[in-house]
């Protein structure tokens, strides 16, 4: 029999690519910080605002939303703070909304009823901390800070989208 260097080389790259293929099995588990944003704010008629708060899951894994606190600002006026303990796990890399009642700030129903009245993008602010705890992981408190804006949802009079 003779040898033939074709066929080693050959066998020694099919060797490696197993070998490689068999260490690489692990999924990389990273955590990232989630984010928050307003998926719609509806003005009841006793002038309290219910808030659909989307949160989202940027990490690898899923992480157990434990608690919200974000402060929320509409225009240049202070609303309030929403405040919830929603113990809501969200799987990776998704998003899931929890609804929070707010008795807003005077000034700030005047600026949101202007909005509406007026069929104008309503500009908002959120910064606070989300605590959350990552699949496996301790509890980890989280910095929050987005700027975005809302529009008048069509055929539903007081709904911000």
């Amino acid at each position: 029999m003779r040898f033939r260097p074709r066929y080693a080389l050959i066998a020694l790259l099919a060797l490696t690519a197993l070998t490689l293929t068999a260490c690489g099995g692990g999924k990389v588990k990273r955590v990232s910080e989630p984010a928050a944003s307003i998926q719609q704010l509806t003005v009841g008629n006793d002038g309290n605002w219910e808030v659909e708060l989307r949160l989202r899951n940027y990490s690898s894994m899923p992480m157990r939303f434990d608690s919200v606190s974000l402060a929320v600002k509409v225009g240049d006026e202070t609303a309030g703070t929403l405040s919830a303990t929603p113990s809501l796990s969200i799987g990776p890399e998704s998003a899931d909304v929890i609804k929070v009642r707010l008795q807003p700030a005077s000034t700030a129903r005047i600026v949101v009823a202007d909005s509406l009245a007026g069929g104008r993008s309503l500009f908002y602010e959120l910064e606070g901390t989300i605590s959350a705890t990552p699949e496996e992981k301790k509890q980890r408190s989280f910095e929050v800070k987005s700027r975005n804006s809302l529009n008048q949802a069509p055929g539903l009079p007081g709904v911000l989208r």
